[in-house]
């Protein structure tokens, strides 16, 4: 499989989220040999957890399954760029590469903002691509975000 096809497993994860009322942001990690090692969606208000975030969801999944926090040599697939504490914990889970579908202005801290990969203090390094299916991504948030603004005004 390639970088779209990993995506659209992403962009499938956050249509669950949506379906269940979160913000539908849908993460898959995959290892080097391109084996789906997990899955995972956006769950802050089901859970009660700040931090379920599709990338730490994501990530704690592959963990346990590997029984192991170091991700190394994985490649973590995610429908919208990440906010800091989800990539602060991709830098101490070792992920090697980074692919988001479409940048989050107000919070993404890759591109958007913060620019945290040049930052030169971190200890490891992901190499980062904003990659396939931004459009869907964006649609998909903007059509929650719609939905939730419509409902506010009922």
């Amino acid at each position: 499989m390639d970088d779209l096809s990993y995506m659209r497993l992403a962009l499938d994860q956050a249509q669950l989220a949506y379906d269940q009322d979160e913000v539908p942001v849908g993460a898959v990690l995959v290892d080097k040999n391109g084996v789906l090692l997990a899955s995972a969606y956006n769950q802050v208000i089901s859970l009660h957890d700040p931090s379920a975030h599709a990338e730490v969801q994501v990530m704690r999944k592959a963990s346990e399954q590997l029984q192991n926090y170091r991700l190394v040599d994985t490649t973590l697939y995610v429908s919208l760029e990440p906010c800091m504490m989800c990539y602060g914990a991709m830098v101490h889970a070792r992920i090697k590469r980074l692919v988001y579908a479409t940048p989050e202005p107000k919070a993404g801290v890759v591109t958007s903002q913060l620019k945290v990969p040049s930052l030169n203090f971190l200890n490891h390094k992901i190499s980062v691509d904003c990659g396939p299916m931004g459009d869907e991504s964006r649609a998909l948030l903007q059509q929650f975000f719609a939905k939730k603004r419509l409902n506010k005004k009922s």
